[in-house]
């Protein structure tokens, strides 16, 4: 097992992409020291403290973001670190501090435990195509592949008010900024709207997302078209992110880029009795107008899930834990 002997910190822990990266790790034989806001709440902690390991590998601590010195414990003695915390939010009552702060100021505290402790060899970090592809009329401007070279416009995002996607971009661009000067190894991972089953009890930002396009035919930030990948390809590109010795820069993240169109489509053929939503009947499925590079990724040797196989175990998790029924 690779990381038999291994000690390694995740943030965010209970989070939905987090809680399937500890799985991964601690099925891998990794010793994981992880992180959640509340050791109290059983829907951070129970399904974490269920997976099988935990009870010999899995240690939890309570940390906060903002709380300069509050991941060094955490961090002591790891060979690496997966930080994956950050606040989601694209409620229009959101507001800047809310997510801009605890994402850039949280990012750089959590690096600056790493500079503090000698026995972290590299850092991954969870980003978000956010940070790579938002521009204005970015449909228009494109003309060939989007790919890991690109970079999301700061001053579009903060003139939008899109606070969530200015949050990744800053702490993005702290974090190379931080990561530079003080010769840490990292690799920033960006998925795109990551779906798949749940772990955890409690419903997360994109499975909401999902689930919208399901009963509503609600489309994500009013755009159509999206890019997916699947909850468990991106928990094992963090660690092929982590075990790889070349892997180095930016990773995107995008197992299919599909029209909201394609998807119901996709979910009407496996969920016959499904009723969903009228908004795209009748619409012949549109051809994305834009492609997003998976080469980079290939070179960490990730192979992307269907969208079909993501889709059918999402529905059937949401609807386990009676979130849809049908």
């Amino acid at each position: 097992m690779s990381g038999e002997g291994k000690v390694v910190c995740v943030t965010g822990a209970s989070g939905f992409i987090a809680s399937w990266l500890v799985k991964h790790l601690l099925h891998r034989g990794y010793t994981v020291h992880a992180t959640v806001r509340s050791l109290k709440d059983p829907n951070k902690v129970a399904h974490l403290l269920s997976l099988d390991g935990a009870k010999e590998r899995l240690h939890l601590f309570e940390a906060d973001l903002l709380d300069e010195n509050s991941f060094d414990p955490v961090i002591n003695g790891c060979d690496g670190v997966f930080h994956t915390a950050s606040p989601i939010s694209f409620s229009p009552s959101a507001t800047k501090a809310e997510l801009v702060d605890p994402a850039v100021k949280g990012t750089l505290n959590v690096l600056g435990s790493c500079v503090r402790t000698p026995s972290v060899k590299r850092v991954v970090v969870t980003s978000s195509t956010a940070s790579v592809m938002y521009k204005p009329n970015l449909i228009i401007s494109l003309t060939g592949i989007i790919d890991e070279t690109w970079f999301s416009d700061k001053e579009f995002a903060e003139e939008t008010k899109q606070w969530y996607i200015l949050s990744k971009v800053l702490a993005e661009e702290a974090a190379w900024k931080y990561a530079g000067e003080n010769r840490i190894d990292m690799v920033s991972l960006h998925p795109g709207l990551v779906i798949g089953p749940l772990l955890q009890p409690i419903l997360n930002f994109s499975s909401e997302m999902i689930l919208g396009t399901i009963k509503e035919g609600k489309d994500f930030m009013s755009f159509p078209i999206n890019c997916y990948v699947d909850v468990r390809d991106v928990a094992n590109a963090h660690i092929e992110a982590f075990e790889v010795p070349s892997a180095n820069g930016r990773y995107l993240l995008v197992g299919e880029t599909m029209h909201s169109s394609q998807v119901l489509k996709i979910v009407g053929h496996l969920y016959p009795s499904l009723a969903l939503p009228e908004k795209y009947k009748g619409d012949l499925p549109i051809v994305p107008p834009f492609k997003v590079s998976q080469d980079k990724a290939k070179s960490l040797g990730i192979n992307y899930t269907s969208l079909e196989v993501s889709l059918k175990d999402t529905i059937e998790s949401l609807k386990e834990k009676n979130f849809l029924s049908f």
